[in-house]
This record gives structure tokens, C-alpha cells and sequence, in this order.
């Protein structure tokens, strides 16, 4: 493995490469925004669609402000109350902000990444990094640099920094004003829950409501993304292989040899935190199939963030009546 020290990382961001950096979310490929080569690299690199915007990291509100052309009050509180932390926080964009960036949109993602090494090669590129997840667009996120490594076959550099903490990447939020009230739209669930984002809100004492979007502003929003290698089926909870075994084989017109059962922990940031390495794990280790099983407890909001994953990275669902879901 190729590790960089902070000074060769920043070198090669400023020269137009691209360098894969840790975050407590997952890896991500970064170029500098002040770059157009580096950042058509992080797209090429990638195999990534022009029409997904980029978001930004960076390592302090006031670059934040410098990259928005619309910083609110509330963009403000819950900078100040998340970051560096995995919260996203979407913005109208100044003209500093590359339209590479943004998919031709008006607004940018940006965000402070919690992780000493990263935030102390932040604090010394200007304007800052635009990263998404260091992988091949659509699969699984890498956690570990081992992942990034494994993903490009060696061809992308890594500031090495250990496992990631939170294991999914950041909410995605945006924030609107209308007739008085505030309102703020997650369009990409993550750690920071609407329950959380409004405790914030309404300690700071604003006026406003958390609510659950969509939104082609937020990477992400394909109906198939961090797939894995093999394919991936949702079971009800306490069904085992033999229970849905003819049923799996005769939709996928398959036979499967290997299956991999993980049945989720019942605590969801230890479920986030490993859902990306075992959906590696599984795929390389000979298994040539991934039944995930349900849990009782998995219907609560702090799980919103792994079903959204789950969802986009399953070939199908297998509900309790047998039924199918796309």
C-alpha cells in the first residue's frame, strides 16, 4: 500500500491528481475544487456519471460561507452544533464553486469531516476537497484504505487513517424559509436523524420542521447504488436459507451454493458501522450470495440510514407473504 504523508497529499491534490482520504464515514476520492483536472479525475477515476454532484469537505464555517451565496441562520446552528461531524449541509453556491461540482445545479453539499488527518489537510488546501466515496461508482463504500486499495487495484494514492467510525456516509440536509417557518429536508438519511436535527432547531429556539425528502440536489438518489459483487436479498426476520431457498433460486433462475446469512446487530450504529465491510467481507470470501435478515427493532428512525443503504445495494426483497419487492 502507498502511504501519503499529509505534505505528499496535498501536493498531488494541488498538481490536479486525485487522493483518497478517511473521513468517520467512509473513504473518499478527493480533488481539489480549484482543480478541473482533479476534479474530471474523480469522475473518470470513479466511472461516475456527470449528472451526480460532488460535495465538498472543508474545515471551518468560515470557508463554508465562502463557497455559499446563501448561508442562513439555520445553516449556521447546525454547522456549529454538527461539524465536524456527518452532517451535509446543502447551500445555494457561490461562484467559487465549480458547475463540475454540482452537476450544472445552484447548489453545492458541503460538509466538515470528523478525522484529525483529513481535517489538518483541509486546513492547509484552499477553498477545499470535493470527495464522494472512494469506489467504482454504484458499489459498495470503502471503510478501510485496504478497500480503496482493493477497489482501483493499487492505481489511486491513500492517506491512510484507520476504519471509519460511522461507517455510512453523512446525512444530506437542505433548508428552506417560507412565510415564517424554517424548514429542513433530509434527502439522504445518515447518523443525523430528523429527530436529532430537530432537537437542534429547537434548542437554538427557531421556528422551523425536520422532514424526510428527495431531491436531486444530494448524491446517492439512483434506485441502485453501494451494490455488492454478488447478489444481495432481504429476508423477513427468523427465516434461515432453507426457508427461502427455492423461492430465491427460481426468481433469480440460479442456484446458489455458498449463502451468506447476517442477521443485523440490534444497535444500529454498530449495524452502520460494519454493513460495508461485511457486504465486502461476504463478496470475497467465497460466498456467492447475501441474505440479510430483518430485525424487530429496525423500524426505528436511527435505522433509516442503513435501510436507505440496504435498499439501494439489494437485487430484491422477500417480504413475510413471499412476496417480491424490486
Amino acid at each position: 500500500m502507498t502511504k501519503l504523508s499529509i505534505s505528499q497529499a496535498q501536493e498531488l491534490l494541488l498538481k490536479g491528481d486525485v487522493v483518497a482520504i478517511p473521513t468517520e464515514t467512509v473513504y473518499g476520492l478527493a480533488g481539489w475544487i480549484f482543480s478541473e483536472e482533479g476534479l474530471k479525475k474523480i469522475f473518470s477515476t470513479k466511472e461516475r456519471p456527470f449528472f451526480d454532484p460532488l460535495i465538498v469537505h472543508i474545515d471551518t464555517i468560515e470557508k463554508a460561507k465562502l463557497l455559499s451565496s446563501e448561508w442562513t441562520v439555520v445553516h449556521d446552528i447546525l454547522a456549529k452544533a454538527c461539524w465536524p461531524g456527518p452532517l451535509t449541509l446543502i447551500a445555494k453556491k457561490s461562484e467559487l464553486v465549480h458547475p463540475l461540482i454540482t452537476s450544472g445545479l445552484d447548489s453545492v453539499g458541503l460538509r466538515c469531516p470528523n478525522h484529525p488527518l483529513t481535517l489538518d489537510l483541509l486546513s492547509k488546501m484552499e477553498g477545499g476537497l470535493a470527495a464522494p466515496s472512494a469506489n467504482k461508482f454504484g458499489k459498495t463504500s470503502p471503510t478501510t484504505a485496504e478497500h480503496v486499495i482493493e477497489e482501483f487495484a493499487h492505481s489511486v494514492k491513500v492517506l491512510e487513517g484507520g476504519a471509519c467510525e460511522v461507517g455510512i456516509e453523512s446525512t444530506v440536509a437542505g433548508v428552506e424559509y417560507f412565510q415564517g417557518l424554517w424548514s429542513v429536508l433530509i434527502y439522504r438519511p445518515g447518523y443525523f436523524s430528523a429527530q436529532k436535527l430537530q432537537q437542534i432547531l429547537n434548542d437554538a429556539g427557531i421556528n422551523g420542521n425536520v422532514s424526510y425528502a428527495e431531491s436531486p440536489v444530494a448524491p446517492g438518489q439512483l434506485k441502485h447504488h453501494y451494490m455488492p459483487n454478488i447478489p444481495l436479498i432481504i429476508i423477513p426476520e427468523n427465516r434461515n436459507w432453507s426457508d427461502v431457498k427455492d423461492s430465491i433460486e427460481t426468481k433469480l433462475n440460479l442456484t446458489f451454493s455458498q449463502p451468506a446469512l447476517w442477521k443485523l446487530p440490534s444497535d444500529p450504529i454498530m449495524a452502520a458501522r460494519e454493513l460495508y465491510q461485511k457486504l465486502r467481507d461476504f463478496s470475497q470470501h467465497g460466498h456467492d450470495l447475501i441474505l440479510v435478515a430483518r430485525n424487530a427493532e429496525d423500524k426505528s428512525e436511527d435505522w433509516k440510514g442503513i435501510w436507505n443503504r440496504l435498499n439501494k445495494a439489494k437485487t430484491l426483497e422477500l417480504t413475510d407473504q413471499f412476496t417480491w419487492v424490486e
